[in-house]
């Protein structure tokens, strides 16, 4: 895996299921916790995609579910898509055309910048950078596409 990988189709590219696999780094304090589990990105009947995430999160020794839902609506191309919380409210734009795209949103007092990263057909990267008054993380969560037996495919060597 090397360089960016362009999609031609965003929700195409993403449909299906993934191993997610996600380090939090807490920069103030040092801590750092882990994400394990899968996405699951369904069709909805008005078009677009449903991200269901789900696993399990350790933070400071201590193990708990955790899951999230998304909404990834058709962009303006098909390379492009509108993600949005499970309420509808916005959360970023997403443009996949060149394999690279960076999306702020703002939370309060806080931005989230995150970097979306196309390894190749099977895998992909985001690095969520969370700043301010009283947060400063760094996310980072790789995605591999599971195979019908539910393992996640392995990369490709360069």
């Amino acid at each position: 895996m090397g360089g960016f990988w362009p999609v031609a189709d965003a929700l195409e590219y993403l449909a299906g299921s993934w191993r997610t696999e996600r380090t939090v780094r807490d920069l103030a304090s040092g801590d750092e916790g882990r994400f394990s589990g899968t996405t699951a990105f369904g069709r909805l009947e008005s078009g677009g995609l449903l991200s269901q995430e789900s696993g399990m999160f350790v933070w400071q020794g201590v193990t708990r579910p955790a899951e999230r839902t998304l909404r990834f609506l058709p962009g303006a191309t098909s390379g492009t898509a509108d993600v949005r919380f499970a309420d509808g409210r916005p959360f970023h734009d997403l443009d996949l055309t060149s394999g690279r795209h960076v999306a702020d949103h703002p939370c309060a007092a806080d931005l989230y910048r995150g970097e979306f990263t196309i390894l190749d057909a099977d895998h992909w990267r985001t690095v969520w950078r969370v700043g301010g008054p009283a947060k400063d993380l760094v996310l980072t969560t790789d995605y591999a596409r599971e195979r019908k037996d539910g393992r996640a495919v392995r990369p490709t060597a360069p």
